[in-house]
């Protein structure tokens, strides 16, 4: 089912040279356990400068500690890992990677204080960073320079904490579920940032749970499950990997078990007078609708999306993945 991303994953080395840029980070065969519990199962990973990618897996996949490596909070058991060309403790040391990790409960930002005293400190812990002004236009947070940190809103403090992370103008970004707590205007308002951000040659990556993040605003997605990547590619070919399209209509009196009986078909789901049917064979099934007389309207035939791909890639029986296979 997975034969194109397998295809793009055994095409790695493309990866390795960034298509024609230096490396941002790379993992080769790194391994790290906790206890008897492999985290990461010799991990390989390649990014090349100015990518934006999305990094994604069920939880306890391995993308935490992949990023706590990445920021040198972590050492790997085997393994080598270079970041900017150098170790990740010394890039981070540089000022040459920001990160906006999750911080639990509350902001994650010293209660009581102003938010341009806390920007103004971060700025003075850097040899070279990006200018105070640069720093809150990109963010959009002029106008909560004075406002006092624990009275920002959830989407409000996101944006604060992403201004700390570029705060040293660094070359590599790690956002991890960098729009929680965010509405729908807000995360789009976000995205629209990130973009200008990475157009100046930046390499981002991201972590997220918003699927729709990752397809519309990576160039590239890798999928870790079992502390290995079991896919790697720009979203439209992970999702052109899962055989199966999707048929919606509107029918007055859906007859499920007819539709369970027609040609390609391989799961449905009725609300109300709204159906949709997965199918491996699209064009067999709407035939078999217009053969068995079915009264639908309004019919649709799209292709699977990354959610789709992504549920195929992860689920149990694909423990192993294309790596595996």
């Amino acid at each position: 089912m997975l034969a194109a991303a397998e295809s793009d994953r055994q095409g790695h080395d493309k990866w390795q040279t960034g298509f024609g840029r230096d490396l941002a980070f790379s993992f080769q065969e790194v391994t790290l356990r906790y206890g008897q519990r492999v985290a990461l199962d010799q991990l390989d990973i390649a990014v090349g400068q100015g990518e934006t990618v999305a990094l994604l897996g069920p939880n306890g996949a391995g993308k935490s500690t992949t990023i706590s490596l990445l920021l040198g909070l972590l050492r790997p058991d085997t393994g080598k890992l270079r970041v900017l060309g150098t170790s990740p403790r010394r890039a981070v040391a540089q000022g040459r990677v920001g990160a906006m990790l999750q911080t639990g409960s509350g902001t994650g930002l010293p209660p009581g204080v102003r938010v341009e005293t806390v920007l103004r400190l971060v700025h003075r812990l850097y040899r070279r960073p990006a200018t105070f002004e640069a720093t809150v236009d990109l963010a959009g947070i002029s106008t909560l320079l004075d406002r006092q940190t624990h009275r920002l809103s959830g989407g409000q403090a996101q944006r604060v904490r992403f201004a700390i992370a570029i705060a040293g103008d660094p070359e590599l970004v790690f956002l991890d579920e960098p729009t929680a707590a965010m509405d729908v205007s807000g995360r789009r308002a976000f995205w629209e940032m990130i973009r200008l951000y990475g157009e100046e040659g930046r390499t981002i990556v991201f972590a997220t749970h918003h699927l729709e993040e990752a397809d519309q605003n990576a160039d590239r997605v890798i999928v870790i499950n079992h502390g290995r990547v079991v896919a790697d590619g720009p979203g439209a070919t992970l999702k052109a990997a899962v055989v199966a399209r999707r048929v919606r209509f509107v029918c007055d009196a859906p007859d499920r078990k007819l539709l369970d009986s027609l040609e390609g078909v391989t799961d449905v789901k009725v609300r109300g007078t709204g159906v949709v049917v997965d199918s491996l064979d699209a064009d067999a099934t709407v035939a078999a609708l217009v053969h068995n007389r079915v009264p639908f309207k309004d019919l649709e035939v799209t292709g699977a999306g990354l959610e789709d791909a992504f549920i195929a890639l992860t689920r149990p029986d694909s423990a192993q993945g294309p790596q595996g296979q």
